[in-house]
């Protein structure tokens, strides 16, 4: 059953759709299936993978509102074991007609649930709003991933969804666990960096990521050419930040990807080879 991770923070440009796209891109060419839902209006996510914008394709606004199935909505990406259900500007209207549903916090869960057996990891990218919206991918997820910019209004924004984390678990999920949090945009260099950082460690403790997002070009430039930086530039700063993200991810989570697997094959044939010196017997 597949790992759900919502990516979330009220506070709007903090890395959200960059950590869906780049980790969800990360997870997939390590070999394992992947499914990348775009719960934001702005659909970034979709964009970001190359997908132009189309009101007349099956959108997650159909998915919440009854119109489609989950399976209906997938789309294939450039890589082949991640799969997209994309975003929609209809979306902005769902949150006043979910309100007359009676389910309508459970939506997503309900229309994810049968489908969740096809993959290891579904990550939900979620708008910069404590909406409907959030509340339904906070009720379908295992745990949240928390991106955030090392600065004083960051840290506010944690406490109101800490509290907001607590009244889902209350209310609707009991199980929802906070899976770490995710320093983006990161420059070191800076004391207030430092100093945010160590009172997030104090806090959160080992749920703060050991791995940190730091400012990248390549990273911003990305999305421009409909592919997430792990195709658009492998061997840039961001790609490797984003390549440590997932590593740490499936180590906490004791998985073994398939490409872990190979690497680890081709490293004992490798130890067996025996050397042999002239001349020869």
């Amino acid at each position: 059953m597949a790992n759900v991770l919502a990516v979330v923070n009220q506070k709007g440009g903090v890395g959200k759709s960059t950590t869906a796209i780049n980790l969800s891109a990360a997870l997939a060419l390590e070999g394992l299936k992947v499914l990348l839902i775009d719960c934001d209006p702005q659909a970034n996510s979709t964009g970001g993978y190359g997908f132009a914008r189309d009101e007349q394709r099956k959108s997650i606004y159909d998915i919440l509102v009854g119109d489609a199935t989950l399976a209906e909505t997938v789309q294939n990406t450039e890589i082949e074991t991640l799969k997209l259900v994309p975003s929609s500007k209809n979306l902005i209207g769902a949150n006043v007609e979910l309100i007359q549903q009676e389910r309508r916090a459970f939506c997503l869960k309900d229309a994810l649930d049968p489908e969740k057996q096809k993959y290891d990891y579904v990550l939900l990218d979620c708008p910069p709003a404590l909406d409907l919206l959030t509340l339904n991918a906070l009720v379908a997820a295992d745990r949240l991933l928390v991106p955030m910019q090392a600065e004083y209004f960051a840290l506010e924004g944690i406490s109101e969804l800490m509290q907001t984390l607590e009244r889902v678990r209350g209310s609707f999920n009991p199980k929802l666990e906070i899976e770490g949090v995710l320093l983006t945009m990161y420059d070191d260099r800076t004391n207030l960096a430092q100093q945010v950082t160590e009172n997030l460690r104090e806090f959160f403790k080992e749920k703060l990521f050991k791995t940190s997002i730091p400012r990248n070009v390549r990273l911003a430039e990305a999305p421009s050419y409909g592919k997430p930086v792990l195709l658009y530039d492998p061997k840039s700063r961001g790609s490797e930040s984003y390549r440590d993200l997932a590593d740490e991810i499936l180590n906490r989570h004791k998985v073994e990807s398939p490409r872990a697997k190979e690497r680890k094959v081709a490293a004992a044939s490798r130890a067996e080879v025996k050397v042999r010196f002239w001349p020869y017997g």
